[in-house]
């Protein structure tokens, strides 16, 4: 058992560093609420999963959805508290 919480574990955060790395600031200077949403879905799966239980499944879905409504809020203030990307007209 312990075996399996820890590969599953070891999966969710590898799987995590690959969703937020798709968000670059290239495409999309503020994406702070994009990483928190999948960040706290991929935090909010694996801790509904690891909850005691007879429904693993039902418990992570529920909890990547709280997980990522959470990050996606914090991301959502923390975009809107920054300030707006200057352009700087690149190579002159």
């Amino acid at each position: 058992m312990k075996k399996q919480m820890v590969k599953t574990a070891a999966l969710s955060m590898a799987a995590a560093v690959i969703v937020s790395g798709c968000t670059g600031t290239e495409a999309v200077p503020r994406n702070a609420t994009q990483t928190g949403v999948a960040t706290g879905a991929v935090a909010g799966a694996v801790i509904g999963y690891n909850v005691s239980g007879r429904h693993k499944g039902r418990n992570a879905a529920l909890g990547a959805a709280a997980g990522a409504l959470a990050g996606g809020a914090i991301g959502n203030a923390v975009d809107n508290r920054n300030p707006e990307p200057v352009e700087d007209g690149g190579w002159q």
